[in-house]
């Protein structure tokens, strides 16, 4: 099982759509695939057709105690192979009820232990600020995506998350391999061209080498509620999410391989 986090501290960057169209991706693919909304506003949540409001049980529950029935937490959507665990608006208040409780970094990690047999795949859409729900899915997950607007106040945001990440892997003592994505590009714009340059500049050895452009049918798909690749599987969205994909693929392939196999490539 593949654990992707999908990750920024400033909202608005493309966080959802990343996780709602790679997990529409991989499920297209015949790969049973977990979706996991660590984001207290459950907007992955409600794409999926719950309500974050009255859904019933979710990721929630998993700090409530250790004897949970996952059969209740993981939900099936109306896709083959694509599963949610929903987020509530009660997330919003972990923080502050588990207060400075030993052990709970790792919650969200030893659960997806529990389930590594079911799922091929799991994509988490964390929230947009640091906290007991972001600690949980960096430490759970083998590849973090950052999605970055090609704008400037989201590279400053991106130096924030940075920081962040540089924080966990001190803490966990694992390097977190990590892509950073550029989203809503738009090539006529001068805005986005600096943006993407000094992104190209700062970050090379960790960018995807292909930004996400901004197209209306991701707007048309969220409304739907059903994820763009199952829409129009050709949409330039979808054909730049694609090679993402490829590419993550790839890495994690090259990462399982025996060390001497792997250096010599």
């Amino acid at each position: 099982m593949k654990v992707w986090a999908v990750a920024n501290q400033k909202g608005g960057v493309g966080k959802t759509t990343t996780a709602i169209t790679l997990a529409g991706l991989l499920s297209s693919r015949g790969y049973n695939t977990l979706m996991i909304d660590m984001d207290p506003h459950g907007s992955l949540t409600s794409y999926s057709g719950f309500d974050p409001d009255t859904v019933d049980d979710g990721v929630y529950t998993l700090f409530k105690g250790s004897n949970i029935m996952l059969a209740s937490v993981i939900k099936k959507t109306k896709f083959d192979r694509l599963y949610l665990m929903p987020a509530s608006t009660a997330l919003a208040t972990l923080d502050r009820q588990l207060g400075a409780q030993d052990g709970k970094g790792l919650v969200l990690s030893q659960t997806l232990q529990r389930i590594s047999s079911r799922f091929d795949y799991v994509l988490i859409d964390c929230p947009p600020m640091l906290g007991v729900l972001m600690v949980n899915a960096l430490a759970a997950c083998d590849h973090l995506i950052i999605p970055v607007q090609t704008e400037f106040l989201a590279l400053k945001g991106l130096e924030r998350m940075m920081y962040t990440l540089n924080m966990i892997m001190r803490s966990r003592k694992i390097p977190v391999p990590y892509t950073i994505l550029p989203t809503m590009y738009d090539k006529r714009t001068r805005a986005s061209q600096q943006s993407l340059r000094h992104l190209e500049e700062h970050y090379a050895a960790n960018l995807s080498s292909t930004p996400i452009p901004i197209d209306t049918q991701f707007r048309e798909a969220s409304r739907a509620g059903v994820p763009l690749p199952m829409v129009d599987r050709y949409a330039r969205g979808v054909v730049a999410y694609t090679t993402l994909l490829n590419y993550l693929a790839d890495f994690d392939s090259v990462r399982e391989q025996p060390f001497e196999k792997a250096v010599s490539m």
